[in-house]
């Protein structure tokens, strides 16, 4: 399985989708169309955890105050599944792999994999 989660209005994003080679990749905007349960529980299988899914650099986060809050996995869960800004994105999942995030290893890392 080859699959991307993304924001269309991230440059980040687009940046990255630029970057690597999407070819064969079902692309997901998720604001259009919002993560669904399964796909979330995928994510986290893959990933191990929900809180690893989770954008703590949303605007939300800090308007929220969640920082101040101790907030447990299916807490993270319920976020991401409430508001598409709280999945930390770009998320590839290339086969039984995932890549979270935009950071220059996880790109690295993924850019690799991809060949």
């Amino acid at each position: 399985m080859k699959k991307v989660y993304f924001l269309q209005t991230c440059d980040t994003c687009r940046r990255i989708l630029k970057e690597v080679n999407t070819d064969g990749f079902e692309r997901q905007e998720i604001k259009a169309n919002n993560v669904s349960v399964s796909q979330l529980d995928e994510m986290h299988q893959l990933s191990g955890s929900y809180e690893a899914l989770f954008n703590k650099r949303a605007k939300l986060y800090k308007a929220m105050d969640l920082k101040n809050q101790i907030l447990s996995e299916t807490d993270y869960k319920q976020y991401i599944l409430d508001e598409y800004t709280f999945l930390k994105r770009p998320v590839f999942i290339l086969n039984n792999e995932i890549f979270i995030g935009n950071s220059k290893k996880v790109v690295q890392d993924l850019k690799e994999k991809i060949g």
